[in-house]
């Protein structure tokens, strides 16, 4: 297939691609390398994409609407997937306009491409945000999610609601998929168990906020991927799925396995809790099993090794 893929030199968009890549689809990626994490990984990530002779790319904002009509027009997609967006739930309430302009102004003019030129599906991430302060677990799509505790998780809400809409006015099949906590190697800088990483192999504190006691769906890239490219084949009509682990683990296990792969015990500060932060995030996954195929079968026991081999590598050859 030929698919355009925004937030490509992000990290689900980079491992998406290169999948896609490696099975022969013609793949444009988008992104506009901003800076809210260190840029050089995104350029890492894109060097990466380059080598395939199957793989385009442009700098591109999708906030620019000319821009990403131009590039939809020229490149006619089967399939556009939308991983372009401003993440971070605490970042959100620092700089909520920011948030307006990717997830909101963008995914608008990625639907407006979607049915101006007729394409034949769109998949876009959605967010285990969107569950909000919801206190029954686990999550599931069909559960109320109209309490977002951050305005991140209000706009892939918002996302949801659009791309239902657009469903309904236009006939554009969607797919929204709502990621739990998606690690790995080449992951985001900005995220927990990257940052706790960093600090233990620096040797610095790391702060666990809420006394530790929270609970994440740790949910592994390879995992991730394959549920994302059973949504890009199967393109259903409109739907909203889970994609996690399907179990919830201590915060403080995490960090455990962490010290255990770096060989080094964590200075841990423990501190209250955040604004905008969930206590538990939880994936029920049986609508995915039966309608996407997807069975996660990374541990974080397995996983989180592989990401600090990767990290230590990666800081080796970057002189970090």
């Amino acid at each position: 297939m030929k698919i355009l893929i925004t937030g490509a030199a992000g990290f689900i968009g980079f491992h998406l691609c290169k999948s896609l890549l490696e099975n022969g689809n013609d793949i444009f990626g988008i992104d506009n390398l901003n800076s809210y994490y260190d840029p050089q990984l995104k350029t890492a990530r894109l060097n990466h994409l380059q080598q395939f002779s199957n793989f385009e790319f442009s700098k591109l904002d999708i906030a620019d609407k000319e821009k990403l009509e131009s590039i939809v027009s020229k490149f006619q997609p089967e399939r556009i997937v939308n991983l372009a967006a401003q993440a971070g739930v605490r970042y959100s309430i620092e700089n909520p306009y920011v948030y307006l302009d990717s997830n909101i102004t963008g995914f608008l003019n990625i639907l407006e491409c979607c049915r101006k030129f007729e394409i034949k599906g769109l998949i876009y991430a959605s967010s285990s945000s969107v569950y909000g302060g919801n206190e029954t677990y686990p999550s599931h799509p069909e559960d109320k999610t109209e309490k977002p505790l951050a305005l991140y998780g209000a706009t892939k809400k918002s996302n949801e609601l659009m791309a239902y809409a657009y469903s309904n006015l236009y006939g554009i099949p969607t797919t929204g998929l709502r990621y739990f906590t998606v690690y790995g190697p080449w992951g985001r800088p900005d995220m927990a168990l990257y940052k706790f990483a960093e600090l233990i192999l620096s040797g610095d504190p790391i702060p666990v906020y809420n006394q530790g006691k929270m609970k994440r769906d740790f949910t592994y890239i390879d995992d991730i991927i394959k549920g994302t490219v059973a949504a890009i084949e199967r393109n259903f009509e409109n739907e909203i799925f889970n994609l996690g682990n399907n179990k919830s683990e201590n915060l403080m296990d995490m960090i455990s396995i962490l010290e255990t792969s770096i060989d080094t015990k964590a200075n841990v500060n423990l501190m209250p809790l955040q604004p905008g932060d969930v206590l538990e995030s939880y994936a029920d996954i049986e609508k995915s099993e039966k309608l996407l195929g997807y069975v996660p079968k990374t541990c974080i026991e397995e996983g989180i090794p592989k990401f600090v081999a990767w990290l230590k590598q990666y800081k080796s050859e970057n002189g970090k």
